[in-house]
């Protein structure tokens, strides 16, 4: 059966929920397309409050990028901890800024 969703999920978003050997995903197709457009859709979203933060607080683009690790985190959050960091790599790779570091330790939730 041929799949109708035109939506392309990249590798490195697949990745996310792949087994550690590579070889099976550990949830359904749909769940990962859905989660990917959840994804992708705030990492275009933040684009503009990221350019306003970094004018605003004259902080690094790294600061900018820690901070909305941090408000992006947290028990309420809609991101699981590979998906914010996803996310936030994306939204580096759209403002053409170097990439976040991994967190040396998980924030709480």
């Amino acid at each position: 059966m041929d799949d109708p969703n035109q939506i392309e999920v990249p590798p490195s978003f697949v990745a996310l929920f792949t087994t550690p050997g590579g070889h099976r995903l550990t949830e359904p197709m749909s769940h990962v397309r859905v989660r990917y457009e959840l994804c992708e859709d705030m990492a275009q979203m933040l684009t503009e409050q990221a350019g306003t933060l970094l004018f605003k607080t004259g902080g690094s683009e790294r600061d900018v990028l820690s901070a909305l690790r941090v408000a992006l985190s947290g028990p309420e959050s809609a991101l699981q901890e590979d998906e914010l960091s996803w996310v936030l790599t994306r939204l580096a790779e759209l403002l053409g800024w170097e990439p976040p570091e991994a967190p040396a330790h998980p924030l709480p939730r």
